[in-house]
């Protein structure tokens, strides 16, 4: 069985999961069960290397893949005050949030990848990253009159994946590029085309103009200036940075239409919100998130401690929103835009604490740790929760822990003897 089952074997079999997920990321609008098939199947590989090897890999850092865990006891829980007429969106709950059991998992019991195998990957997500913002581009150019013009009302162009998630994954992928390349981790020859790739993706955000995207883009470019300056001491990248970080909404204001027509909607919808009446700003972003968010708080109101449970909370909030926006047709109920507050309206006061222990203890455990890659994924994460309910999909919910588990990869005890750096 060992001989069968060895560890390079089953690091191999992981290792084909891994770019299986990566690669469904992109494409579960079309093949939606692949992505759990992918999962799934890492899990698995966990199993039979715990059940063939006899040990647990990271057995002493169970706090670490633990506190992951503990978010599906939280949606487990939900289940003890869930209305009758509500326990299939319970049940479906369950298994959509199935990955926070399955990846910490695998992840907990396999040893840490090799060195190449973190870095090929990280290179895969990147080389996918790149082609799916080329495919949109060349949409962008057949339809470019009428996408403009979109952006006026409060629409983006055409991604795969969604446009929001997507612009996060550029960000990531920006991020890893140009750490890879400071670690000295790409080869001589790509050098090259990995930073072509990165200015490529750089303009591409910004041509996006998707606010989460660029809000965690200009928070790790700020970041990347304060370590240059405190921990390196070099002063001379650290103004560069700092100056294109300043030039490229210059730029991108003059070079795309896409961008122009962001800030120009943006201006609308904060005036539209001031004015505080929601028959039109029910139809903008930000309008329709600060009512969404008003009526999460009068749910939570009423529940402060445990909240009224995820599988509740769409028909709460519809009554919240009947109360205080009777004007409001239900078209234009949406949930609250913010992970945070919508933990909040669930789960409450007791929830949201457990939530963010268990969602950020990993970081405080690599505090001491040189993880850029982590640090960049966290940073990711906060600042989406801040506007989007990013777990609360299959494609938010696999981006985040999966990249957050590959990160910790590097971080995690190896005795793998590759001398180029382990992406961490």
């Amino acid at each position: 069985m060992l001989a069968v089952f060895s560890l390079e074997r089953l690091h191999r079999s992981a290792f084909f999961f891994c770019v299986c997920i990566i690669i469904s990321i992109f494409l579960a609008n079309w093949l939606r069960v692949a992505l759990g098939i992918a999962m799934g199947g890492l899990a698995v590989t966990g199993v039979v290397y715990a059940l063939v090897h006899k040990r647990v890999a990271n057995l002493r850092l169970w706090p670490v893949f633990g506190s992951i865990a503990l978010v599906y006891v939280l949606h487990l829980t939900a289940g003890l005050h869930t209305e009758a007429a509500n326990m299939d969106e319970y049940r479906f709950d369950l298994g959509m949030q199935l990955p926070f059991l399955m990846l910490p998992l695998a992840f907990w019991i396999l040893p840490p990848f090799p060195g190449r195998y973190l870095r090929w990957l990280w290179l895969l997500f990147i080389a996918i990253t790149t082609l799916a913002a080329v495919g949109a581009t060349i949409n962008y150019a057949l339809h470019a009159a009428e996408i403009n013009e979109s952006y006026y009302r409060s629409k983006v162009m055409p991604t795969e994946p969604d446009h929001i998630r997507f612009s996060l994954m550029i960000t990531l992928a920006i991020a890893a590029g140009i750490t890879l390349l400071e670690r000295q981790a790409v080869r001589t020859a790509w050098r090259p085309w990995m930073i072509g790739i990165i200015v490529a993706l750089v303009l591409f955000l910004h041509m996006l103009a998707v606010r989460s995207g660029e809000m965690t883009f200009y928070a790790l470019g700020g970041l990347a200036v304060l370590w240059l300056v405190l921990r390196k001491q070099q002063w001379r990248r650290a103004g560069i940075l700092a100056a294109a970080l300043l030039l490229l909404p210059v730029f991108s204001y003059v070079a795309f239409p896409t961008f122009r027509n962001k800030i120009s909607n943006t201006k609308t919808d904060v005036t539209v919100a001031r004015q505080k009446t929601s028959d039109e700003g029910k139809k903008f972003s930000i309008s329709g998130r600060l009512y969404s968010y008003k009526a999460a708080l009068n749910v939570w109101e009423d529940n402060k401690l445990f909240g009224v449970g995820k599988p509740d909370l769409e028909s709460e909030m519809a009554i919240r929103y009947a109360e205080t926006y009777p004007e409001m047709t239900s078209e234009y109920y949406i949930l609250p835009h913010n992970q945070y507050l919508y933990n909040l309206a669930a789960y409450g006061v007791v929830g949201l604490l457990v939530f963010c222990w268990a969602m950020f203890y990993p970081a405080w455990w690599a505090r001491h740790k040189c993880a850029p890659l982590l640090l960049a994924q966290y940073v990711s994460i906060a600042l989406s929760f801040l506007v989007e309910y990013t777990l609360e999909t299959q494609i938010g919910l696999a981006f985040v822990l999966f990249f957050l588990m590959l990160a910790l990869q590097g971080s995690l005890p190896s005795d793998d003897n590759d001398p180029v750096w382990r992406p961490a």
